[in-house]
């Protein structure tokens, strides 16, 4: 059977940009806290709109949530 395990060094691959992993980071980070302000925001804003109100107070609800969790998480 042949062999394919690596036989050099593992420093001689590509050089790493990591001026490009930190920005992916960064937007990973940014899209999971504010997508999970999102969904957060809107299973509160659809509970509430089921069990105390109506479609148009929910939506005003669900608007001022993400207002205040986003000048919370910025």
């Amino acid at each position: 059977m042949a062999d394919h395990s690596p036989t050099g060094p593992v420093e001689l691959g590509a050089k790493m940009d990591y001026a490009e992993h930190d920005r992916t980071y960064a937007g990973f980070l940014a899209l999971a806290k504010y997508g999970s302000l999102f969904c957060g925001a809107l299973l509160i804003a659809m509970a509430f709109g089921f069990f105390a109100a109506g479609f148009f107070s929910a939506t005003i609800l669900f608007v001022l949530i993400l207002a205040v969790g986003a000048f919370i998480l910025r």
